[in-house]
């Protein structure tokens, strides 16, 4: 039997990792993790990634940084991008730096298993005895980060669409919070001349609020962008709806969907005089919020879009999410 194709798999989440080895199962393959890009690197100049899965948003070096690098010293490695900024710019871009193809997560065997087809790799991986190595248990806060991490994704590219431009994406931030530290972010963002958006949502056994945080001044580049003419608290508005429509709708349709659940979304409200939380918000506990910065690099842009979720919802998110595992 042939020697097994050495795989690196290259992702700073573990679910994803996890994910892509579970698709990789049963064939003829020797597979090294690799946490950040520079490690990837490292494993390729080992002779240990003959193939490279590679994910774009990563800390300290991303995949594009990784692909750059691989073209500039001609390394040996054929790299499949798999990620969740499925904007077609990004695709565009990874193909110019020299990825073999481009896979939006979340991936499955049978997908990873027509691009390895397309490009004569099959048949060379169809051997029974794999070696996939194990790694530590997943912790929940992964599962929430990777679901988030596609959803991020695809409400980036629903913006970059609209807008004609291009969307950099972060890593979304996943932590638990308590309400005052809530409140006092939301208050710091209205100090510092940010406006914020709610939007309510519920499904079952679980409820949030999603909130758009965007600095005032930022709200011209949109209406720039958008070739939209006038001026003061009528266009403002029109403004901040349509940001709040596109990045909080398609964020939880994304995020609900990989969940197979259903939620609900009450009418977004600019919260003009947002002075502190609610009396009804302010009794959570520390709960579930997720984070992200979305960036028009170019154009000086960004807003933040915080997804909180009540503190009774926390056992059904922990149900649903052990179900990737």
């Amino acid at each position: 039997m042939s020697a097994p194709v050495p795989i690196v798999i290259c992702d700073d989440s573990r679910l994803a990792r996890k994910q892509m080895a579970s698709a990789l199962q049963g064939w003829n393959v020797d597979i090294t993790f690799a946490e950040l890009g520079q490690q990837a690197l490292d494993a390729v100049r080992a002779q240990k990634g003959d193939i490279l899965f590679l994910d774009l948003n990563m800390p300290i070096m991303d995949g594009y940084q990784v692909l750059e690098e691989i073209r500039r010293d001609d390394l040996p490695t054929m790299v499949i991008v798999v990620s969740g900024d499925v904007q077609p710019e990004a695709r565009k871009r990874v193909l110019k730096l020299g990825a073999l193809e481009f896979i939006k997560k979340p991936c499955s065997a049978e997908i990873i298993a027509d691009v390895l087809h397309k490009y004569g790799l099959l048949t060379e991986l169809e051997h029974p005895d794999s070696d996939i190595h194990s790694e530590e248990v997943i912790e929940l806060p992964d599962y929430y980060q990777e679901i988030s991490n596609v959803a991020m994704g695809q409400a980036g590219a629903m913006l970059a669409s609209l807008l004609d431009t291009f969307v950099d994406l972060p890593i979304p931030k996943v932590s638990l919070v308590s309400p005052a530290e809530t409140e006092g972010l939301l208050l710091a963002a209205v100090n510092s001349g940010f406006n914020l958006v709610s939007q309510g949502f519920v499904g079952p056994e679980l409820a949030g609020e999603a909130i758009l945080v965007i600095k005032h001044s930022n709200l011209e580049t949109i209406a720039s962008l958008m070739d939209m003419q006038g001026q003061g608290d009528q266009l403002e508005a029109e403004l901040e709806m349509f940001l709040s429509n596109v990045l909080i709708g398609a964020f939880l349709s994304s995020f609900s969907k990989q969940l197979d659940i259903a939620l609900s979304r009450a009418t977004p409200i600019i919260l003009r005089n947002f002075s502190g939380m609610t009396e009804q918000n302010s009794q959570w506990q520390k709960t579930l919020m997720i984070s992200i910065n979305y960036q028009l690099k170019s154009q000086g842009f960004h807003c933040e879009l915080l997804v909180i979720f009540t503190a009774d919802s926390l056992p059904k998110l922990q149900e649903m999410a052990r179900y990737f595992s």
